[in-house]
C-alpha cells in the first residue's frame, strides 16, 4: 500500500467546513472526508511544531524522551515512522519543512527531501504599532505558483504523475497556517470581518500567560476588530490549503491511485487565531483551539463519508500507517491504530487523550529568548521578540504543563500555575474554568489521579532489542 501524508502547519480543526465551521470554504478537505473517515476529536499531544512531530512520528510523548522544545529533533539512533517506511523498501519522498529530525538523518531514510521556497510576505505594520505582533501581514505578493506550499504540492502531484515504482509515500509537511497571517490573493482578502463568528473573548480565570502575551506583544491595546481581522485571513489561508489538497486529489483520482493509496491529513497543532485576544500558539497552553487538529484517514478498504467521535491522539497516525503496510514496530510505544474505527468498529467513547507543554526553571537552554543560538540578535523589532522576551521574564509562564481530555471533561494541571477544569457539556469554548468549583472537587480529583496514573505509565520507555546485559539478541 502507498502513502499519502498531508500534515499542514497549525491547523486547527474548527476552522474547517466539515467540522463545522459556518463560514470558510474547504470542499477539497470536505471531499476527502467523503472519501474515508473523519475523526470529530483528535488532539494533538504538544503545542509546539517539533515536539508534535516527533511524538506522532514515534507513538511516543514529547517528554518519553525529551522532545519537548523546538530544539531537540528525532535523532539517528531513534525510532520512527519513516524509517520503519524505509527498511520495509518504501520510496518516502518528503516535501516541505523540517521540524522533525536532525539534518543527517532526513537523508539517511529519506529518498528525495525538498522544500519550497518563501511562503510569507513582509509584516502588515511597522514596530511602533501593536498591530505589528498579531502576525498580521500583507498578502503574498508573488504569482500563486510561486508560493512555497504551492510549489511542495505541485513536485508531489509531478511525482505521482511519473508513475513512480511502488511502494512510495509521500509526506508534505508544509507551512500555512502558520503565521504570519497571510496568503495570496484572492484567499488572503477571501473572508469579510463582518461575517466572522463570534471569537471567544478575554476571560478570568486563565492562567497568568494568557494576560502576559496580550501585554507583551501590546494586543491588550487593541479592539476586536483587529482579531476578527486575523481569524478572517487565518481561514483565508485554511481555503488556500484546502486549494492545494484538492488540487492533489485531482491527481490521485486522475491516477488511479485511490485503489492502492491510503491518504491521511492531520495537523501538529492549532492556533488561538484571535480567540482570546490572542494569536499564534504558546508552549504551555491546551487550549482546544491549540489541540484539537483535524484527521481524516481515506484508506483502500475503510468505509466512505464515516465520522468516529471517539477521541484519538495524533500519534495514532504513526501506528495506523504500520498497521496499514503489515509493518511490525519494533520499539514500545503508546500509539493505537485507527484502521478498526476506519473500517466501522465500534468507537471507545471511555478514551481519555493526553498532551503536554513548557519547561522547567532549572532548564534554561530549554525557553525561547536566549541570546544564542537561533535566538541571538533578535531586537525588539523582531515579530518573535516579546514571546522570547516574556518567557526570560517570567519562566513560570511557561511552566510544566500536562492535560487530559475526555469526551465531556478536561483538566490542565500546572504544578507552578493556574490549573484548569471544564466541564465541556456546559462549556465547550472553554470560558469558564471551574478548577476551584467545590461543585466539581470529586471530577477534579478523579481526573488528577488518572493523570497521576498517566505520567507513572508513560514516563519512560525501556528497549526490548537488548539483553539485560546490553548484547544485542541473538
Amino acid at each position: 500500500m502507498n502513502f499519502i501524508l498531508l500534515n499542514p502547519d497549525e491547523l486547527r480543526a474548527e476552522s474547517i467546513e466539515c467540522y463545522g465551521h459556518p463560514l470558510v470554504q474547504t470542499p477539497g478537505m470536505d471531499r476527502l472526508a467523503s472519501l474515508g473517515t473523519r475523526f470529530d476529536q483528535c488532539h494533538i499531544q504538544h503545542t509546539v511544531c517539533t515536539p508534535s512531530r516527533c511524538s506522532f512520528m514515534t507513538g511516543l510523548y514529547a517528554s518519553t524522551r525529551g522532545h519537548r522544545t523546538l530544539w531537540h529533533s528525532l535523532r539517528p539512533y531513534e525510532p520512527h515512522l519513516f524509517r520503519y517506511l524505509h527498511e520495509a523498501g518504501y520510496d518516502i519522498r518528503w516535501y516541505g519543512k523540517n521540524d522533525m529530525l536532525v539534518h543527517p538523518e532526513v537523508g539517511d531514510c529519506i529518498t528525495e527531501a525538498r522544500g519550497g521556497g518563501r511562503v510569507f510576505a513582509d509584516p502588515l505594520h511597522e514596530p511602533d504599532d501593536p498591530r505589528r505582533y498579531t502576525f498580521l501581514s500583507h498578502p503574498f505578493d508573488g504569482a500563486v505558483e510561486e508560493h512555497g506550499d504551492a510549489r511542495c504540492y505541485r513536485m508531489a502531484m509531478d511525482f505521482l504523475q511519473s508513475r513512480p515504482k511502488e511502494p512510495f509515500c509521500v509526506f508534505l509537511p508544509t507551512v500555512l497556517p502558520h503565521p504570519p497571517y497571510g496568503a495570496p490573493e484572492p484567499w488572503h482578502s477571501m473572508y469579510d470581518i463582518r461575517d466572522i463568528p463570534a471569537l471567544r473573548p478575554p476571560v478570568d480565570g486563565k492562567p497568568d500567560f494568557h494576560d502576559l502575551i496580550r501585554r507583551y506583544r501590546r494586543l491588550d491595546e487593541l479592539d476586536e476588530g483587529v482579531f476578527r481581522q486575523v481569524n478572517a485571513v487565518y481561514l483565508g489561508m485554511t481555503t488556500f490549503v484546502d486549494r492545494l489538497i484538492g488540487e492533489l486529489l485531482d491527481t490521485v483520482e486522475a491516477m488511479g491511485y485511490l485503489e492502492n493509496t491510503a491518504i491521511i491529513l492531520w495537523s501538529d497543532h492549532g492556533d488561538w487565531a484571535g480567540d482570546f485576544g490572542l494569536v499564534e500558539k504558546w508552549p504551555s497552553a491546551l487550549d482546544d483551539t491549540l489541540t484539537r487538529v483535524p484527521l481524516i484517514v481515506v484508506a483502500p478498504d475503510g468505509k466512505r463519508g464515516h465520522v468516529s467521535r471517539q477521541p484519538v491522539e495524533a500519534f495514532d497516525v504513526m501506528a495506523t500507517v504500520l498497521d496499514l503496510a503489515g509493518i511490525e514496530p519494533r520499539h514500545t510505544h503508546f500509539a493505537r491504530s485507527l484502521v478498526p474505527l476506519t473500517r466501522g468498529s465500534p468507537a471507545d467513547m471511555t478514551r481519555a487523550v493526553f498532551a503536554e507543554g513548557g519547561y522547567d526553571a532549572f532548564e534554561p537552554h530549554c525557553f525561547e529568548g536566549r541570546s544564542v543560538g537561533d535566538q541571538a540578535g533578535r531586537d525588539s523589532s523582531h515579530v518573535y521578540y516579546p514571546k522570547g522576551r516574556q518567557q526570560q521574564d517570567h519562566p513560570l509562564s511557561v511552566c510544566r504543563t500536562t492535560m487530559i481530555r475526555m469526551r465531556d471533561v478536561k483538566l490542565i494541571y500546572r504544578p507552578n500555575g493556574r490549573s484548569e477544569l471544564y466541564d465541556l457539556t456546559t462549556d465547550p469554548r472553554e470560558l469558564v474554568n471551574r478548577y476551584d468549583d467545590p461543585a466539581l472537587a470529586r471530577l477534579r480529583h478523579r481526573l488528577t489521579l488518572d493523570l497521576l496514573d498517566w505520567s507513572i505509565t508513560r514516563a519512560d520507555t525501556t528497549p526490548f532489542d537488548e539483553d539485560p546485559r546490553g548484547l544485542p539478541r541473538s
